[in-house]
């Protein structure tokens, strides 16, 4: 088996990229990201996207400045499910705590379900400490078009930046 190199970059997302990332969540989750980008225009959060040579993004994470103060908050973090444990997600969180640190502030959070410990994993593994526990919830759709509500138990997370 040989190795297989791609080159990879971090950039803004944009509206354009939206038509190519329907492995990141629903037709409803990706319409929120739309409207997170005219938040992004406002310079309320950043979104990133890391896009190999063809520039379609292959993972993709949200920071927020303005859930808490002084604080970043990395939320919406996807990657392609083909191209996770790739080290794709590492590029990303350490780019968008680059973002953090270039409006001078400090400390990154983010909330990981507790069903899912590969990602609780991966921010272990960057340094993220957790700290406490918070019960989250979002419409999604079926796949036969209907609406319910699911709902999660998140840990909190943090990493002081300095």
């Amino acid at each position: 088996m040989a190795d297989v190199v791609v080159k990879l970059s971090v950039r803004d997302l944009r509206p354009a990229d939206l038509a190519h990332c329907g492995w990141s969540g629903s037709e409803q989750h990706v319409a929120g990201v739309a409207k997170q980008l005219e938040r992004a225009r406002l310079g309320e959060v950043d979104y990133l996207a890391v896009c190999p040579a063809t520039d379609i993004p292959v993972a993709k994470v949200g920071v927020d400045y303005l859930v808490k103060e002084g604080v970043g908050t990395l939320w919406q973090l996807a990657v392609h499910p083909a191209l996770q444990s790739c080290g794709i997600g590492t590029l990303l969180v350490e780019a968008a705590e680059r973002r953090i640190r270039d409006r001078g502030l400090r400390r990154a959070e983010l909330g990981v379900e507790e069903d899912n410990p590969r990602a609780r994993a991966l921010y272990e593994r960057l340094g993220y400490v957790a700290f406490d526990r918070q019960p989250d919830a979002w419409d999604e759709r079926a796949p036969d078009g209907s609406l319910y509500r699911h709902e999660t138990m998140c840990t909190l997370m943090r990493k002081d930046l300095s």
